[in-house]
């Protein structure tokens, strides 16, 4: 099942790095490629948050689903709405390669889904704070920077659970 994991890894820094472009330099990131892959992200999460409530077969992956679920909707929510205010456009829906993933996590149940899941969690909430530190230090809308800056303790959390569930640091050496 690795193939799903690097499937899901490529797809979500694909998705994550808005594709490549000719035009993409180092410094050139904008507020609303912010957006989007911030919207893309959270509901590629919203999607997969129910996934773990559906096909886990342990308690707290399928809790860890839930909260991943409030969390990136309420999320979402907010970012919708200050996106709207700016005129800025929103992907209503995760794209074809996140979409893969989503459709690949999908087919697995039990315990080969929640290794899978957990990895995949771990991988992905590292590259969204990373999106969401850099749109915090380099954004150039206050609203959104202070967006990114009080999400970003929601996504180091979830980051610190996924890694327990993924057994890549005990509850106790996680900070």
């Amino acid at each position: 099942m690795n193939r799903v994991l690097v499937i899901c890894v490529v797809s979500l820094l694909w998705g994550a790095s808005g594709g490549a472009r000719a035009d993409d330099s180092p410094g050139t990131f904008s507020d609303d490629q912010f957006v989007a892959k911030a919207a893309k992200s959270g509901s590629t999460e919203v999607e997969l948050g129910k996934l773990a409530m559906n096909r886990s077969e342990r308690t707290e992956v399928k809790n860890f689903g839930e909260r991943l679920m409030n969390d990136h909707t309420k999320a979402n929510n907010e970012l919708l709405s200050l996106a709207g205010k700016k005129a800025i456009a929103v992907p209503k829906k995760v794209d074809a390669k996140q979409q893969e993933c989503i459709d690949d996590l999908g087919k697995l149940r039990g315990s080969e889904f929640d290794r899978e899941f957990a990895s995949h969690m771990v991988k992905s909430h590292k590259e969204a704070i990373e999106l969401f530190e850099k749109e915090s230090e380099t954004g150039k809308d206050a609203d959104l920077k202070a967006f990114a800056t009080r999400t970003l303790p929601t996504l180091k959390e979830h980051l610190r659970r996924a890694q327990e569930l993924s057994g890549e640091k005990k509850a106790a050496d996680v900070k």
